[in-house]
């Protein structure tokens, strides 16, 4: 382990940066696959939780998963093309749109993939009743829309929420889904 340290010292201030950013992201995203996969859920988190914002705009952005596909992107762009791009500048800005187009393609990625999801036989309808997990906040009054995740015939899924609450209800709440409103669920805190 001390070669692997030694090694890294031995590199200029700006590689360091890149191989830690790549190796960290990778680490992190390989240990949410295994969450996903092995029954842990769909391991996220809202990071940008101002109020008034709709959480399917700024808040889809600003996730734990999107961060961790950036500093992928970023740091493996950034080692890769060290040996091409010999000035520092234009090698952060070339890693950074990779970053960039990392968030940009598993957003769209996983949209389809929740399109999937969503067509699939059982519909937001059965949830009524049921007790779900604010994966992203829920502004207040339904000033916007969030997520919920909650479990159907033992598969979690993801649906949108909105709320009556005058509070909002943030990530990691237990709430009850109330109504089933042309497939957005209208949900109250537990």
């Amino acid at each position: 382990m001390d070669f692997l340290i030694d090694g890294l010292a031995e590199l200029p201030r700006l590689m360091q940066i890149f191989w830690v950013c790549a190796v960290a992201g990778s680490i992190v995203m390989v240990i949410q696959l295994l969450l996903t996969i092995f029954g842990g859920g769909d391991v996220d988190t809202d990071v940008f939780a101002a109020d008034g914002l709709d959480a399917s705009t700024l808040g889809d952005l600003f996730t734990l998963k999107n961060f961790v596909n950036f500093f992928v992107g970023f740091g493996w762009s950034g080692v890769t093309f060290r040996q091409y791009i010999d000035s520092n500048s234009w090698l952060i800005i070339v890693a950074v749109l990779i970053g960039l187009l990392f968030i940009a393609m598993f957003m769209f990625l996983y949209k389809k993939l929740m399109k999937l999801e969503s067509n699939s036989a059982v519909g937001a309808s059965a949830c009524v009743g049921k007790s779900a997990d604010v994966y992203l906040r829920i502004p207040a009054a339904r000033s916007g829309k969030g997520k919920i995740q909650l479990s159907l015939n033992g598969v979690a899924r993801e649906f949108d929420a909105i709320s009556d609450s005058p509070e909002m209800i943030p990530s990691g709440a237990v709430v009850v889904v109330v109504e089933d409103i042309n497939g957005i669920l209208l949900v109250s805190k537990k």
